[in-house]
């Protein structure tokens, strides 16, 4: 059954004008039977104003009238067709056309760091199509030279909680298909709050990557030679002998 508006407002209401009894009102605004005695003794909803659920069209009078006739008598919430909510649309999201120009930003975001998602997974993420997806993934987009990745959250096209339900959904699918994952798709395949408690790997750079084991021609017992001994100060400013005598010479002939 569906719950009336301000369910405890019209409860005060139904205790102060009507005869029901407890639990008929428990019943009606989906209520604990003793929080309505407690409204009813002054020590809950104190200072709440009555809602007439009859003026409000949420009850008749004649139903009203029945249930105070038969104690067993359920109250039922009359029919309003303008409060009946229309089904769940099925499809991408609607996105506002403030926020539409940053779809491919947050396409092109979701693809590069997270490719184990699906296009259906991405469009119903950003409120986009699969047609756009696919050419963002084959770099074919009209303006894919100017685009860059920002995440969807920051743009707030998708909350931080439904990006991370897709995820871990579709790391329950690679699992399931028995797919190896490397330690970086591993951490890209967890949720926010589960990456930052990770503890940091240390890595060696790729650039010095084996410098470690350096060894030379292959032999590990290589020790380099001792450094010659430097030659010292005078030495490097002694000419050979003759030779300043014979500079003259040649400047004489």
């Amino acid at each position: 059954m569906a719950k009336p508006l301000m369910a405890k407002a019209t409860a005060v209401w139904l205790v102060d004008n009507t005869t029901l009894s407890f639990k008929q009102i428990a019943d009606f605004v989906e209520m604990h039977e003793l929080e309505i005695q407690g409204i009813a003794d002054g020590d809950v909803a104190v200072g709440v104003k009555g809602f007439d659920p009859i003026a409000n069209n949420q009850l008749t009078q004649d139903e009203i009238d029945a249930a105070e006739a038969d104690p067993l008598h359920v109250l039922k919430l009359k029919f309003n067709a303008s409060a009946v909510g229309e089904e769940k649309r099925r499809g991408p999201r609607y996105t506002p056309l403030s926020k539409r120009q940053d779809r491919p930003a947050s396409i092109l975001w979701l693809v590069k760091f997270h490719p184990e998602l699906t296009d259906a997974q991405i469009s119903k993420l950003v409120g986009t199509t699969k047609p756009t997806i696919q050419a963002i993934r084959e770099r074919t987009h009209w303006n894919i030279s100017n685009i860059q990745p920002i995440d969807p959250v920051a743009l707030g096209l998708c909350k931080q909680s439904e990006l991370d339900a897709a995820v871990q959904k579709a790391a329950a699918k690679k699992a399931k298909e028995g797919v190896v994952m490397s330690d970086d798709e591993r951490r890209m395949l967890v949720s926010t709050e589960q990456s930052l408690g990770m503890d940091t790997e240390p890595k060696i750079p790729s650039a010095i990557e084996g410098l470690e084991t350096f060894t030379l021609s292959g032999s590990t017992d290589y020790e380099p030679e001792p450094e010659a001994a430097i030659a010292d100060a005078e030495s490097l400013f002694n000419l050979p002998k003759g030779g300043r005598h014979d500079d003259e010479d040649d400047d004489d002939i």
